[in-house]
C-alpha cells in the first residue's frame, strides 16, 4: 500500500453543551457525517466506538449534553466531516467547546525495524462548536491561556503571568473587533477550524 493512502484509526473527544429543548433526532442529524462516514444508517447503529472500552457517542437529554468517546477507521477525507459537524452542532450547542480529533496511523508500528525508518503519519487538531464567534472565542481564549500559563509556570510564579493574560485578551479582543467590523460575524471565526496543536502519539482516551 502507498504511503500516502495508509488508513487511520479516528479517535474523536469531547463534550457539547447544548440548549434544552433540543432533541434525539437533532443530534442524529447533526452527527449523520460521523455515523455515516462509519457505514451506519442511524445513530444509534454508528455511535458504537470501534473500541469496547470507549463509550461512542452519546446524547444525554437530562443533563443537554453530547459527550464523544468515539473511534472509526478512515482516512484523511474525514475531516471534511469533522467541518461538517461542526457547522451542525454550532446550531445546537448552547456554549463553546472544544473536540479533540486525533489521527493515529493504523500501520505505524514502532517495534518494526523497517517501519521505525519512516515517520508515524499521527495527527492531532482540535475544532471548535459554538453558538456565536463570541463563544468560540472565549472557549479558544481559555485554552490558550491555560497552555501559556502552565509552560511559563515553569519558569515564573503565577502572579507574574497578570500581564500575559492581559496580553492574550488583546489580542482576542482585536480578533473579535475585526470579525465585526469586516461584517462577518454570521461566519465561524479565522481559525476556528482545525486547530494548530498537532503530535505524534497522543494518549487514548480511555474510560
Amino acid at each position: 500500500m502507498a504511503h500516502y493512502d495508509r488508513p487511520f484509526e479516528i479517535h474523536v473527544h469531547g463534550e457539547v453543551s447544548l440548549h434544552p429543548d433540543v432533541k434525539v433526532g437533532d443530534v442524529q442529524e447533526a452527527l449523520k457525517p460521523l455515523w455515516q462516514y462509519a457505514g451506519a444508517r442511524s445513530l444509534a447503529e454508528g455511535s458504537i466506538s470501534a473500541y469496547e472500552e470507549e463509550p461512542g457517542l452519546q446524547f444525554d437529554h437530562r443533563q443537554h449534553l453530547l459527550r464523544m468517546c468515539w473511534t472509526v477507521r478512515g482516512d484523511e477525507d474525514f475531516r471534511r466531516n469533522i467541518d461538517d459537524m461542526c457547522m451542525n452542532l454550532n446550531e445546537l450547542a448552547s456554549t463553546g467547546a472544544p473536540i479533540e480529533v486525533t489521527f493515529y496511523d493504523a500501520e505505524y508500528d514502532e517495534e518494526d525495524e523497517e517501519m521505525r525508518e519512516e515517520d508515524s503519519r499521527d495527527d492531532f487538531m482540535i475544532v471548535f462548536v459554538g453558538p456565536t464567534p463570541a463563544a468560540i472565542m472565549q472557549v479558544q481564549r481559555d485554552l490558550l491561556v491555560q497552555d501559556v500559563i502552565a509552560l511559563m509556570e515553569r519558569h515564573f510564579d503565577a502572579s507574574e503571568l497578570t500581564g500575559v493574560v492581559g496580553e492574550v485578551d488583546k489580542l482576542f479582543t482585536q480578533r473579535f473587533d475585526a470579525l465585526v467590523e469586516s461584517l462577518e460575524i454570521g461566519k465561524p471565526p479565522r481559525g476556528s477550524g482545525n486547530g494548530g496543536h498537532r503530535g505524534r502519539n497522543k494518549p487514548r482516551h480511555l474510560h
